[in-house]
């Protein structure tokens, strides 16, 4: 019989997850499928696509958690690289590319012709992030792009406040450097 936590630290989850246990793997989805839908949604833009690609990472990840190692990085960047590549995917299929060549033009395509709002996919600031360590790209994607507060990114990751920010911070400071001449 299992017992019920409210927490798990990452070993007792990839434990049971490879015992496969509904339990934990409920409580996976609970406490991780928000931050993999909004890194899902960012890339795929469509709140339905978004829905259906975080079904099939959690499916990728119930399959594949076998292949999980622990010495190549935690179990959230591991889930976080199979969303990432589920929804790259899904964007390069032709079905994807199909539709959005099909798609009707809405009042909302014609309402942002027009704007000057600055995006930083548009300044090259996203891609400058991805130049950084893992530890710094999931941290800065989380909390600049997605809008996480330090905290729950701390409870997100199981990681210490302290180390959130200090990691963020370092981070910024890398960034600046980059971009600084």
């Amino acid at each position: 019989m299992e017992v019920v936590k409210t927490k798990y630290n990452e070993t007792e989850l990839v434990s049971l997850l490879r015992q496969r246990s509904q339990q934990v793997f409920s409580y996976l989805y609970d406490n991780y499928s928000g931050a993999l839908h909004s890194i899902i949604l960012n890339i795929v833009g469509e709140e339905e696509l978004a829905n259906d690609v975080l079904q099939e990472v959690f499916v990728k990840i119930w399959r594949q958690i076998d292949s999980y190692d622990s010495s190549k990085g935690r179990l959230f960047t591991w889930m976080l690289n199979i969303a990432r590549n589920a929804s790259i995917d899904t964007v390069r299929s032709k079905s994807f590319q199909n539709s959005r060549q099909n798609r009707e033009l809405t009042e909302d395509v014609y309402a942002s012709g027009g704007s000057s709002e600055t995006r930083t996919d548009q300044i090259g600031l996203r891609k400058l992030v991805h130049g950084l360590k893992e530890e710094y790209k999931v941290l800065i994607e989380l909390s600049y792009f997605q809008g996480y507060t330090q905290d729950e990114i701390s409870k997100m990751l199981s990681i210490p406040l302290g180390t959130v920010k200090t990691r963020l911070r370092t981070a910024l400071i890398q960034l600046r450097d980059v971009i600084k001449p």
